[in-house]
């Protein structure tokens, strides 16, 4: 596997509650992606919800962002049971979804695609729903 590529990361302390209850309860079903979103919500900086900037990714966020293969998207990052790929919506308890939470423009980070390879995702840009 690549060397992570981590960059520092923040998360308001609403979604931190919630992200750490939605990774519990994930954990049974989908331990893999649960230790994933573990993991970024252990290494954020949990700020208090007024605090958070608009340009950090959050729940909600509609952001777009490319990949080392030159892929470019559009896509708004939401729990489970709104998630609708085809409409562009990234559920939270996917790889791709776990590696955006916390980031800002122009951080990249490296995620493990379905079919195991390692790319690296940069944001382009955040906006809040």
């Amino acid at each position: 596997m690549a060397s992570q590529n981590k960059p520092s990361i923040a998360i308001c302390e609403s979604d931190h509650d919630r992200l750490n209850q939605l990774a519990e309860r994930a954990s049974a079903g989908n331990p893999d992606v649960a230790e994933m979103l573990f993991a970024e919500l252990d290494r954020a900086r949990v700020v208090p919800d007024g605090e958070l900037p608009h340009s950090v990714v959050r729940m909600g966020s509609r952001l777009s962002y490319r990949t080392d293969t030159g892929e470019s998207r559009a896509v708004q990052l939401v729990f489970p049971a709104e998630a609708d790929i085809d409409a562009g919506r990234i559920s939270i308890l996917t790889p791709i979804g776990a590696a955006l939470i916390g980031l800002a423009p122009g951080q990249s980070i490296d995620w493990r695609t379905v079919d195991g390879r390692t790319q690296v995702l940069t944001v382009e840009s955040v906006a809040q729903a």
